[in-house]
């Protein structure tokens, strides 16, 4: 079956700054113009709805898989984004009323541009609250800012771990050890800075094995890779210095992914990536997710190819037959 040659636009962080060695929105577009897919590329900051149009500045961009000349961009232009067959959503958070906004801009786009993920549903799923549909999978969690409640988790947990609700990347992440002081002071500077609630986690010791990264297209499971926190570090994260290393799925990663892989393909979450820790669920990604690269080189399963698959059998279906987002 010949497959039409589509359009994608990407929204991203800036393409200068990514780092190609573990970056997956390189890794898509990379996937995408091999195969004959043209790209063009814009930042949330030039997304605009215009009259009742979307629109955003932006420029084709070309992908070479070569560090320190891994693209070239043409001339800025203003386009209307309903001209592409995909948009594809992947600028990193925080998932603050910056990103929300860019949700509900993509929610006007007609059903013949696929946004990946789907807009409305990406934010309706923050990462850190998706999770909550699956108590039965989670450890011991607390979603609060209400500071007596905070302590009273605690005493019950002895060893937690806090965090903002909608940060990224292992930014914010604190380990607070049943000897620690330094709990009221921690949430002082939350709430200071924010009126969001934070989450409390009972401390997982299985997390010194790793925190592992399974991604799923289109709700099925396809690769992960564990990573694994550095010594003196609780955070596993590869941007704070996690290391990468192969790995496989276990009875119980299967069983979490059954669980909720009925739930992404309702929702129209074709590209997502989940942590588990032990027999745990922590988060679902659905804004950005990463690993890509690092599966590729460890195991060799090409994720990238198996998401562009994705998107091309989805969008004939989908903009033949006018599915809504």
């Amino acid at each position: 079956m010949t497959i039409k040659k589509l359009s994608f636009a990407i929204q991203m962080d800036p393409v200068a700054g990514i780092d190609i060695a573990g970056d997956s929105t390189f890794a898509l577009g990379l996937e995408a113009q091999s195969r004959g897919h043209k790209l063009w590329y814009y930042t949330p900051d030039k997304l605009s709805f215009n009259e009742g149009t979307v629109t955003a500045r932006g420029q084709s961009l070309q992908l070479f898989d070569k560090v320190g000349a891994h693209f070239t961009v043409s001339a800025i232009e203003t386009r209307t984004l309903d001209e592409f067959d995909v948009i594809l959503m992947r600028q990193d958070p925080p998932f603050d009323m910056a990103y929300i906004t860019a949700t509900h801009i993509l929610e006007r786009l007609p059903a013949s541009t696929m946004v990946v993920n789907n807009p409305a549903e990406v934010r309706n799923a923050p990462e850190k609250l998706l999770v909550t549909h699956y108590p039965d999978l989670l450890p011991a969690t607390l979603i609060s800012r209400d500071s007596h409640a905070i302590h009273a988790f605690r005493a019950k947990h002895k060893d937690i771990i806090v965090k903002p609700l909608f940060g990224n990347g292992g930014a914010g992440v604190f380990r607070i050890q049943p000897n620690d002081q330094n709990l009221n002071s921690l949430l002082e500077m939350f709430f200071s800075n924010s009126r969001e609630p934070v989450m409390v986690q009972a401390y997982l010791p299985a997390v010194r094995n790793g925190d592992k990264r399974v991604i799923l297209v289109n709700g099925e499971p396809v690769g992960a890779v564990n990573r694994i926190p550095s010594d003196g570090e609780a955070r596993s994260n590869f941007h704070v210095g996690g290391s990468a290393a192969a790995t496989a799925l276990t009875a119980r990663d299967e069983d979490i992914c059954k669980a909720i892989g009925p739930e992404l393909r309702r929702r129209g979450l074709l590209f997502v990536g989940i942590d588990i820790i032990g027999d745990y669920l922590t988060e679902i990604n659905v804004t950005s997710p990463t690993g890509i690269r690092e599966i590729q080189r460890l195991s060799g399963i090409d994720i990238a190819a198996l998401t562009i698959d994705a998107i091309e059998h989805q969008h004939g279906h989908y903009a033949g037959n006018g599915i809504a987002r």
